[in-house]
């Protein structure tokens, strides 16, 4: 089983390419969460690393996770650059449910986070040609069944940026705005939004308290109408995974 979270598709695209080579199903891991996964003998799980460290959303849902003390369990990391306490912090996880996490990786791809400090996620699109290598050497490893944890260590940095407060706080500094005069209520990022933080009111977008900060709705929205950082968002600096089409990362029709 190959369970994943995705804001913008990266991670999807990995957990594809996982799930077709080790032949295993795909499952989202809001899916995943609300299932019995018990009788599974492998399990891969794939996201992406926020401020260093697991998203809010990843470390919410892997605590719900039914898992077999004797499966073999990996972790495969999407990241703009480090993996920070992503690893760490998942084997702690996994422990306190009596689970081994068995084997982890990173994969660098486009860091769709740097729209909100003004640079443009689509100018780092040379990260993917590192990718398929990288994928070659973490599947044959996965075959091997090896137990190895790259980008294992913890980090002072991952672990300060991971606190409650500090981390609510980027939320809030970093995480998309509603620019009211551009949205149309359109309801894409209502549907695009995995956490179902957005609705409509009024015919304008409203977003909830419960953000992962994926910025999904800000990448995506038709209109450039979701802001980060207080930046008005420009059409060209939005980012997904060039494999990777709106229809790909909609949770609700």
């Amino acid at each position: 089983m190959i369970i994943y979270f995705s804001g913008t598709g990266n991670s999807l695209v990995i957990a594809r390419q996982l799930s077709e080579r080790l032949d295993e199903p795909l499952l989202s891991l809001y899916d995943a969460a609300a299932q019995d996964l018990t009788q599974e003998k492998r399990v891969g799980l794939v996201f992406p690393t926020y401020d260093f460290n697991l998203p809010p959303a990843v470390r919410m849902l892997v605590g719900r996770l039914k898992l077999s003390p004797k499966a073999y369990v990996f972790a495969v990391i999407t990241c703009g650059g480090q993996a920070g306490n992503c690893v760490w912090t998942l084997r702690r996880m996994l422990r306190e449910k009596g689970v081994e996490l068995a084997y982890s990786h990173k994969v660098r791809v486009p860091d769709n986070s740097a729209l909100a400090f003004g640079r443009n996620p689509n100018n780092q699109l040379k990260k993917l040609d590192r990718v398929p290598a990288r994928m070659n050497l973490i599947v044959s490893e996965l075959q091997a069944k090896k137990h190895v944890l790259h980008y294992s260590s913890w980090s002072l940095l991952a672990w300060i940026m991971g606190q409650p407060k500090l981390e609510k706080g980027m939320i809030r500094m970093l995480g998309p705005k509603v620019d009211s005069e551009r949205c149309i209520g359109c309801n894409t990022c209502v549907r695009v939004c995995p956490q179902e933080n957005i609705v409509l009111k009024d015919g304008k977008a409203l977003i909830g308290d419960n953000c992962t900060a994926c910025l999904s709705c800000v990448h995506f929205c038709p209109q450039q109408a979701l802001q980060t950082n207080g930046r008005p968002t420009r059409k060209d600096r939005q980012y997904h995974h060039p494999e990777i089409r709106l229809k790909d990362l909609l949770r609700r029709g």
